[in-house]
């Protein structure tokens, strides 16, 4: 093959790949969250990468961001794949799911879910084609106790609290207050206020002004939208802050209350890391009540770090039996990526391995092996060098993987092994069935 023929190698935009030593960091991640998941009894589900169109526009998701499927050798006799897509988040799958294994499943049902997902979206800081989320939601029969809505927050602080990330806070709303605030107002379409105002940390409080204004609203209506989007503040605090604008309704009634009462709730988290923030608002339409977006407090312009909300009927296009529920996303790939740019990752070693086994000859191989085996016998991770190659060489090798430990076996006159700290130089007696790592 000559050097017109070759293929240069290159990361497609918007979908990420780490070297070792990051991937390593990222896993450690994955496994945090996993285990903070579960310390509260949320269970694993995984579904398909793939789902049939009509479940992921199910919710009235836009169809220009689904990823769909085709085979380069199609037969037209056999269309099926045609009318498959990659899953754009986990919450409409998860909808499918549940309705799918309804008579499998006890209830109230907790799940947590951790794959990649794909959007069709212009690659940018924060945000790609191909990421990671991790979910969690709880849905139950009939009526989920607004105790679940408390809980999540809770969740999500611990969880990110593990990760040591920089300081961030979550802010909740609920969008009973939005919608029994506008129809209070005498706002025809409260759903579209409710899709300008979730704009407004892309285009500012001045381009919601002017979108509510050109969908009709007259200009005492835009300055009460807008002074409710600017309120912050503790629950008790909020409900008397929107009582001061003087708008009224039982909806609006309903919304402060159930916001007041998972602030109050949440009073036992440290100070600034829950907001009340009326300002967020969730485009989707399949939330009804209590809404959720993580936001880092030293990047107010990053995209949110973690969202969710209450939704009362999330399976109602796959099944007859009402199931509401809330649930929150964690975007891992976002955040992820934001503190590997920023230089906030403590990046180790490209090796996960433990200790590195020399070989001195083919001679001695399978006493080699057997070495490293009763060293993973004791739960270390160990490699043994590939080839006989010159002991510094081997050595060399190590230290530039980042294995800490380096293992020599018996041989000539010596009856002992050994190992090596290659941190301190130390080189000691060991043996493979006591030796512990310092």
């Amino acid at each position: 093959m000559n050097d017109q023929d070759m293929i240069r190698p290159s990361v497609i935009s918007g979908f990420p790949e780490w070297l070792p030593e990051v991937r390593i960091v990222e896993q450690k991640w994955l496994d945090t969250i996993r285990a903070g998941f579960e310390s509260y009894g949320f269970s694993p589900v995984e579904t398909p990468s793939v789902e049939p169109l009509d479940v992921l526009t199910a919710k009235g998701e836009t169809s220009q961001e689904v990823y769909t499927l085709r085979r380069l050798q199609e037969d037209p006799r056999d269309r099926s794949d045609a009318k498959l897509g990659l899953h754009f988040d986990l919450t409409v799958p998860f909808a499918r799911y549940v309705a799918q294994h309804f008579n499998e499943l006890t209830f109230p049902f907790k799940r947590y879910q951790i794959q990649r997902v794909w959007r069709g979206e212009r690659a940018q800081e924060g945000r790609f084609r191909e990421f990671t989320q991790c979910d969690i939601d709880v849905i139950n029969v009939d009526q989920a106790p607004l105790h679940f809505d408390a809980e999540m927050p809770r969740i999500m602080y611990d969880v990110m609290k593990g990760l040591h990330l920089p300081d961030w806070t979550i802010n909740i709303n609920n969008r009973k207050v939005l919608e029994g605030f506008y129809r209070g107002l005498g706002v025809a379409d409260p759903l579209a206020v409710i899709r300008a105002v979730d704009r407004i940390d892309k285009i500012g409080a001045s381009g919601v002004g002017e979108l509510l204004a050109e969908g009709g609203l007259s200009r005492g209506q835009v300055d009460a939208c807008l002074e409710l989007a600017s309120l912050r503040g503790t629950g008790a605090s909020v409900v008397k802050d929107v009582g001061a604008i003087g708008v009224r309704s039982d909806l609006l009634d309903e919304g402060l209350a159930e916001l007041a009462f998972v602030m109050e709730s949440l009073h036992g988290l440290p100070e600034g890391s829950v907001m009340a923030d009326l300002s967020i608002a969730r485009g989707l339409d399949y939330y009804t009540g209590t809404v959720y977006e993580g936001k880092f407090k030293d990047w107010p312009d990053f995209g949110s770090i973690c969202s969710g909300g209450r939704y009362e009927n999330l399976t109602g296009s796959f099944i007859r039996r009402r199931l509401p529920g809330v649930g929150v996303s964690i975007g891992l790939t976002r955040i992820f990526s934001k503190m590997l740019f920023e230089g906030l990752l403590p990046l180790g070693p490209a090796s996960v391995s433990h200790v590195l086994v020399v070989l001195p000859s083919d001679e001695l191989r399978a006493r080699a092996q057997e070495t490293a085996g009763r060293l993973r016998g004791r739960g270390l991770n160990v490699e043994l060098y590939h080839q006989p190659d010159k002991i510094s060489k081997q050595v060399r090798y190590a230290s530039r993987k980042g294995i800490p430990f380096v293992w020599f076996l018996p041989f000539g006159d010596g009856r002992d092994h050994e190992v090596k700290n290659l941190a301190t130089g130390e080189q000691t007696v060991a043996d493979p069935d006591l030796w512990q790592r310092p």
